[in-house]
Order: structure tokens, then sequence, then C-alpha cells
């Protein structure tokens, strides 16, 4: 699905990232979320490359990206340390200033790289994400219900891991059938790839560490930053049919992190880049050369 993109691997101060590069215009970095890989962009990654140089990696702890140890507090796992392995992977292809698409988790860490290295990034867009400290500290049953695995994936080790352990691939399939509106938007291909990665017990301890570092140190330093605002210009895209756009005034909650923000509800669910990927695209394409 990539067969057109360099395969380069680069390693930072904390982790080897996996990552596919094509385009040679402004850079582009496509960050993916749980429990997927870089393959999520798949459908629009070529398309994109042929006006930005797209770079989509692996997080840390994902697909063929290092697996890091915990470290103290989960601080490995902190939106910090991952958007830190980004940005010296920018920096590792020469790129000085880029624009971040982040989807799920990736759009959290993609918040947090504006936050801590805000003269990096030049625009920002979003998918199907709130901030992360107002989801926590607004959440109520039907949040909790939708969103149950932010609360089991946090448990001590090795509960979650020896549970989805048993079963990952039906884990897997199970977390796209439920937050998609369209399970047959997902390509045979691509599932394969996901429940190959996600198959590996150290993505599963890693993707917990993850959710787990997003419940402790993560909140830390959201609350050290609620008066710090994203700069640069930010896109906010949802689904129509999801959990953000019905519990959220998305563009009016980001307005509250942001100083520059636009947006809109897309249709289908949660996976936006597969489930609509035309619309996505248009969305990103709009915002990015403009």
């Amino acid at each position: 699905m990539f067969d057109n993109f360099e395969q380069i691997q680069i390693d930072t101060s904390g982790a080897t990232i996996h990552l596919v590069k094509k385009g040679d215009r402004f850079p582009l970095l496509l960050l993916h979320g749980y429990p997927q890989t870089h393959l999520i962009w798949h459908k629009i990654a070529l398309r994109l490359a042929e006006e930005f140089t797209v770079v989509a990696p692996d997080l840390r702890g994902y697909g063929d990206s290092s697996k890091p140890e915990d470290g103290p507090d989960h601080y490995n796992y902190s939106k910090r340390a991952m958007a830190q392995d980004l940005v010296e992977v920018m920096d590792t292809l020469g790129y000085q200033e880029f624009f971040v698409v982040g989807h799920d988790r990736g759009g959290r860490v993609a918040h947090r790289m504006t936050l801590d290295h805000p003269h990096r990034v030049k625009k920002l867009a979003v998918l199907d994400i709130a901030p992360t400290y107002i989801m926590y500290m607004t959440t109520d049953k039907a949040f909790a219900t939708a969103y149950y695995h932010w609360f089991f994936l946090i448990q001590p080790y090795d509960l979650p891991e020896r549970l989805i352990g048993s079963q990952p691939e039906y884990f897997l399939r199970r977390c796209l059938a439920s937050w998609s509106a369209d399970p047959t938007a997902f390509t045979p291909e691509a599932v394969a790839e996901y429940i190959r990665c996600f198959s590996n017990p150290a993505t599963i301890h890693a993707s917990c560490e993850d959710y787990r570092a997003a419940a402790t140190i993560d909140l830390l330093h959201d609350e050290a930053d609620l008066d710090q605002k994203v700069t640069c210009p930010l896109l906010a895209l949802w689904s129509a049919q999801g959990v953000v756009g019905r519990k959220y005034a998305v563009l009016e909650t980001w307005r509250e992190r942001a100083n520059d923000v636009r947006g809109k509800a897309l249709p289908g669910g949660h996976f936006l880049p597969e489930e609509a990927p035309e619309e996505t695209y248009e969305a990103l394409r709009e915002f990015l050369v403009k």
C-alpha cells in the first residue's frame, strides 16, 4: 500500500522510529492512532504526496517502531516523549518547519508537539479528538461507556495485557468495528497489517502504557500548560456519527486551547482517513494549501 514510498528507520534519543516518506515539497507529518499504524493514511497519502513531502511514522510502541521500557511515571509513553521522537525525526530528515495531522492518539501527540515546539509546527490538524485534559475532566457515564478502553487500558500491569494478549486479533477487530460506522471501509490488506503489528505482546504493553501515561503524567503536563494556547492555525475534523461530536461543541472546545480554530464534521465513524478518505483529503488540502 506504500510501495512507492521510501521506507526509513531513524534512531531518536529515545526510540527507533519506522516511517514511510514520499514527495519533494513542504513537509507534512501524518500521525496515526490506536490500535493502528501509519497504514491508516494509505487511502490519501499518495495524493497528499503530490503537493507535500509526506512523512508517516509509526509512533513509538506501535507498528514497526521500537517499544522502549516504560520509564518512571510512564514517562516514556508520555505525549511529550512521543512528540520529541518526531521532532528529532524531522530534524534528521532536514525539516525545521512542517505541518502536522494527527488522528486519535496521534492528534494528542501533535497537540503536545505544538505546545513544546511551537516554532516547528506551522499548521495543525486534529482528527476526531477533543483535548485530553478536557475529556478526562468532563467524564460521565455516556463517555465512560463509549470510551471504555480508556479506563480498561490504564489498569495496572498486567491485567489488560493478559486479557488482550489472549485474543489480540479479536480485540483489534472489535475496536475497528465498534468505533467505525462502516467496518467494510477497512481494506483486508490494512487489517492484516494491523493484526500483524498488534499481535506483538510488546505492542500490546506499549499501547497500554500510552493510555496509562495519558491518565497520569500527560495530565500533569497539560495542567502546567492550561494557560498556553496553540499559536498556529488549527483544523479540527470529527466524525458526524461519533462520540466527540455528540458530547462536545468541538470548535468551541478547541478554541479554549488554540487561537485560530476552524473545522467541521465529516461523514462516517471515528477512522476518518479510511472511512471518509475523499472528504478528509479535501478538508486537509483546503486547510494546508491556503
